[in-house]
């Protein structure tokens, strides 16, 4: 009986495509990525949620947002999530990195919403080393000196060690210790939200004393946040990352599991708002939380040297629902419950497939600091369509400046036309 394959997947935190030098970067080095890219898949039109949490959930779930998100900082306690599903079917699971999904808001901000989400202790995995476990005003750092909860208890010893190195070395020995067995890991990294801290690479690292390591009952949740932080180092925080992620593939070439493990690596959402990437000559300024490219297009890299041909580069598109499909696929697990998702299994192994010829989104920032309404849009490679009828032609358009008239000619019309059946049809 052939062992079911090994999956990794890695989900980086306030990362737009810009940023790799696989899609064109020019502002950071990312030679261990790049090179996961060019012996494996890249995609280019793969889009997600604006944020973090109704990315999370999303693909968490295999299901739109409209049908379990209950908000921000919150995945509903009843959801069922990849855990539950691979550790059901036989395989070893793992989560290391960001959770906060239990609860999220602090003292006296929706108080209705605090301890209403899944604990991570009933999130499906076999195993955990997690961040923001808990309360918000209890997080600590994410970076340097982190607070960590690990299986049921909190490290303590993290002084001077820092928060994504914990959870790589949590998951290489993870897989050491479950080589002989398929094993499922998630690894949604703290890297590089803000935020902006130096790194261990960085010159000032030694002497950086993270802002949460002041008592925390008198510390303030922006202070926690720290919000002032400094941009200068998401240099070096992309960097890191990089250098972290190679450090698993390592791990895996040094036991002899690359033929038998499929390496999933994306972002949450786009880069933070404000940071400016270079690609080539031309200036990509960070959208995070937008819902124009710059806040949905992320990276999306399949390595699999057994399964996926070298510096395949696909252009159809991909949203947040579609992964947990296409591991199940892979992964050869049947799954009744509702999954909205399509399977791009057949295109990373150089197959046509059936790729999607429309996207959806339910954005739904549902956070006292975003006081926005709920956005639902759908959208081709060119057109896209909200539901309040503004159209964009995002291949010329991708910051959406310039409002098309449905009426402009027949090609709008007719798109107009199909675009707004899919968002009256959806929800049926």
């Amino acid at each position: 009986m052939n062992k079911k394959p090994n999956i990794i997947f890695i989900l980086s935190d306030d990362l737009g495509y810009e940023t790799l030098g696989c899609y064109g970067g020019t502002s950071y080095k990312t030679p261990n990525l790049d090179n996961l890219a060019k012996t494996g898949a890249r995609f280019n039109n793969a889009h997600v949620q604006p944020l973090c949490t109704p990315t999370r959930v999303q693909l968490m779930s295999g299901k739109y947002n409209f049908r379990n998100y209950i908000g921000f900082g919150l995945m509903d306690p009843k959801e069922r999530t990849f855990g539950h599903i691979y550790s059901e079917n036989g395989y070893k699971t793992c989560i290391a990195g960001k959770w906060q999904l239990y609860s999220y808001n602090p003292p006296g901000e929706k108080p209705e919403d605090r301890n209403k989400g899944q604990k991570i202790e009933d999130a499906g995995f076999d195993e955990y080393c997690v961040w923001h476990a808990h309360q918000t005003e209890e997080k600590g750092s994410r970076y340097k000196d982190p607070i960590i909860y690990q299986n049921g208890e909190y490290l303590k010893d993290t002084k001077e060690q820092y928060g994504d190195d914990i959870f790589a070395d949590y998951i290489n020995n993870f897989i050491e210790k479950n080589q002989d067995e398929p094993f499922f890991v998630y690894f949604p990294m703290a890297l590089t939200h803000d935020p902006k801290e130096p790194t261990p690479d960085s010159e000032e690292y030694k002497l950086f004393e993270p802002p949460s390591n002041k008592t925390l009952g008198g510390t303030t949740f922006d202070e926690l946040e720290n919000w002032d932080d400094d941009p200068k180092f998401y240099k070096d925080m992309v960097e890191y990352h990089d250098k972290i992620i190679g450090r698993i593939v390592s791990k895996l070439e040094s036991l002899n599991l690359r033929d038998d493990t499929l390496i999933i690596y994306a972002g949450d959402n786009g880069t933070t708002r404000g940071i400016v990437s270079m690609m080539g000559d031309k200036e990509i300024i960070g959208g995070k939380g937008l819902t124009s490219d710059t806040g949905t297009h992320v990276p999306l890299i399949c390595n699999w040297p057994k399964a996926v041909p070298q510096e395949t580069v696909i252009d159809d598109l991909v949203d947040a629902s579609d992964f947990l499909p296409t591991m199940l696929d892979i992964s050869n697990i049947e799954h009744n419950d509702i999954t909205d998702g399509r399977s791009f299994y057949s295109q990373i192994s150089g197959k046509k497939g059936n790729p999607r010829e429309w996207i959806y989104f339910y954005f739904d920032p549902n956070s006292p600091r975003l006081k926005r309404p709920v956005s639902e849009f759908v959208r081709e490679r060119k057109w896209k369509l909200y539901s309040d009828d503004r159209m964009f032609n995002v291949l010329d358009d991708p910051d959406e400046k310039n409002i098309i008239s449905c009426n402009e000619n027949e090609e709008t019309k007719e798109v107009y036309k199909k675009l707004k059946k899919i968002l009256a049809d959806i929800k049926n």
